[in-house]
């Protein structure tokens, strides 16, 4: 078998994610023709159909399902090879990915990174948002943080801190529901948490009591989101206390009874320690999450 050329994956894997050749050509910046002609090579190259038409698009065949993670690996080390190509080792120039969880990503990076910027403009840097471990072995970032460190032998990681997050409510909802006394009175209120995905919450406990879906009466499965409600006054809800001290009208809610503390970790792969734009920002950042946790920085 003759190995098909990445091109024909890429447009597959659109093809796969978008449902239709038109939308996977939108996505691609191709036209439809091209991506219909991709789609027949491979299967060709492949001896198989992927695709069988149906009245929603394109609907995969189980090959295609089968095909998709080895195809979704084979974009990952397409992505790495053109962010270490983007520049020399030991320049200053290039990019670099890094991962975070929402929260950190969305609302603590920013302003780290525009200094960050501001010092190696020519630096390209691409966040990737997510609470999923971002696989470094593979590649699918230069560099992450994490709440747990990483237990694979070839990372870097350096402790940077603790976070801890507490409960908060804004003031206009103290103002129309008043503040529980204690976990028995979560019932009566209104909290924001986790709709479907509950990885944040497996294993956690109130009061003794494992953290269910049932616990929250506005559901969301965005942090972001999650912290614009808080700040709307829809419910109670968990945030960093850092994040929180920046708002002043926000209310700690039994303060005294609910902690949870999360050490902080910088990762990088090993092989990376010589590649100076993502040492230049792991140091940096290092640096920066530090400050930030001790509360120099907001």
């Amino acid at each position: 078998m003759t190995l098909p050329d990445w091109t024909l994956y890429r447009s597959f894997l659109a093809v796969l994610r978008d449902g239709s050749l038109s939308a996977a050509a939108r996505t691609l910046g191709a036209t439809q023709p091209t991506l219909g002609r991709h789609i027949e090579q491979l299967e060709a190259a492949l001896g198989c159909p992927l695709f069988t038409r149906s009245p929603g698009g394109l609907a995969p065949t189980p090959v295609a399902l089968t095909l998709r993670p080895h195809a979704e690996t084979m974009e990952t080390a397409a992505e790495a090879l053109l962010r270490q190509a983007s520049g020399e080792s030991g320049s200053v120039r290039g990019t670099v990915r890094i991962s975070a969880s929402e929260m950190v990503g969305g609302a603590v990076l920013p302003a780290m990174l525009a200094r960050f910027q501001s010092d190696y403009p020519e630096i390209t840097l691409e966040v990737s948002l997510s609470n999923s471990q971002d696989d470094l072995l593979r590649r699918e970032a230069d560099i992450a943080i994490r709440m747990v460190r990483p237990a694979q032998d070839a990372m870097l990681a350096r402790n940077v801190g603790t976070l801890t997050i507490g409960f908060y409510a804004h003031r206009r909802y103290v103002e129309r529901h008043g503040l529980p006394a204690d976990f028995g009175e979560l019932g009566s209120h209104i909290v924001i948490g986790f709709d479907r995905d509950d990885t944040v919450a497996r294993g956690m406990t109130l009061d003794g009591q494992a953290v269910t879906r049932d616990l929250f009466r506005y559901r969301v499965d965005n942090d972001l989101a999650q912290w614009q409600a808080l700040l709307a006054g829809a419910g109670i809800g968990g945030c960093q206390d850092r994040l929180a001290a920046r708002e002043p009208e926000l209310v700690a809610v039994l303060p005294d009874k609910l902690r949870l503390r999360y050490g902080v970790w910088l990762v990088m792969h090993e092989d990376q320690r010589d590649n100076r734009r993502i040492k230049l920002l792991y140091d940096f950042l290092a640096d920066e999450m530090k400050a930030y946790i001790a509360g120099e920085i907001t």
